[in-house]
């Protein structure tokens, strides 16, 4: 299979893990750059993941909880209004830090409805799921395996998610400076299959200088829980780290020539 055949087949490609500097602290671009960046680069949509107060956000986190939350989302509103203008679907998300370095991918709230629970701000790894869970949302562990300054100490939480995130783009792509750091995915698509999750990719971006890593499938999404259902009920999809396309198991398909 050609990567021509594969975006023939999967033409829809979707970022899963995307940063804002409005949200991020660590977030090099605006959303709405961000956004255009994706549009001209043949994506169909982003999936806005800003650090949430557990990790390295870019809001005050003395802010009241409400003000705390409709300023966090400035990034995704952003993103969002550009998108309707360009024609790039945008959907809401945020990447949950817990402990010393452990990231949650969530998927499938409101914004309202998160300013209803500030017991997220406080809530750890179980008592999170739990919440997430009982509004009908999606976590998914993002790039398990990784080691870096802010891990104290590598743990996968498959009990505590709905789904790992197989392929972090920025583990392998030169940009990033992580490019010999495969085996952090290898080893996250081992514990997506030992424990019969499913798996997602992302490019974890921070800047306009795409990765080109995400999902790709047949026909376009309808919204984020098209999103979700289709992740969790492991339904026809292919992964991507920008430089390979592997199937939804995360068995290699394809290298592409760089």
């Amino acid at each position: 299979m050609t990567v021509k055949e594969i975006r023939e087949q999967y033409p829809y490609l979707y970022e899963t893990h995307m940063h804002t500097s409005e949200g991020s602290k660590c977030g090099q671009c605006p959303g709405a750059d961000m956004v255009r960046a994706y549009k001209e680069a043949g994506y169909a949509g982003v999936m806005v993941t800003d650090h949430n107060w557990g990790g390295n956000t870019a809001v005050d986190k003395t802010l009241p909880w409400e003000e705390w939350v409709d300023t966090f989302f400035d990034g995704y509103r952003h993103a969002k209004e550009e998108g309707d203008k360009i024609g790039l679907q945008v959907f809401l998300g945020y990447e949950a830090t817990q402990g010393s370095g452990h990231d949650f991918l969530i998927y499938g709230f409101t914004i309202d409805w998160m300013k209803k629970h500030p017991e997220l701000r406080t809530a750890g790894i179980p008592e999170q799921y739990r919440i997430i869970h009982d509004m009908g949302g999606m976590v998914i562990q993002a790039h398990p395996y990784r080691e870096a300054d802010y891990v104290d100490e590598v743990l996968t939480f498959e009990k505590y998610a709905d789904g790992i995130e197989m392929l972090n783009a920025s583990h392998s792509n030169p940009k990033s400076g992580r490019r010999d750091h495969c085996i952090w995915d290898e080893k996250a698509i081992k514990l997506a299959n030992d424990n019969n999750l499913p798996g997602t990719a992302g490019s974890d971006q921070h800047n306009v200088d795409l990765l080109g890593g995400g999902v790709a499938f047949p026909t376009p999404l309808k919204d984020v829980r098209d999103y979700m259902n289709r992740i969790l009920n492991k339904e026809d999809y292919v992964l991507t780290n920008g430089r390979q396309w592997f199937t939804k198991e995360g068995k290699l398909l394809l290298t592409c020539q760089e």
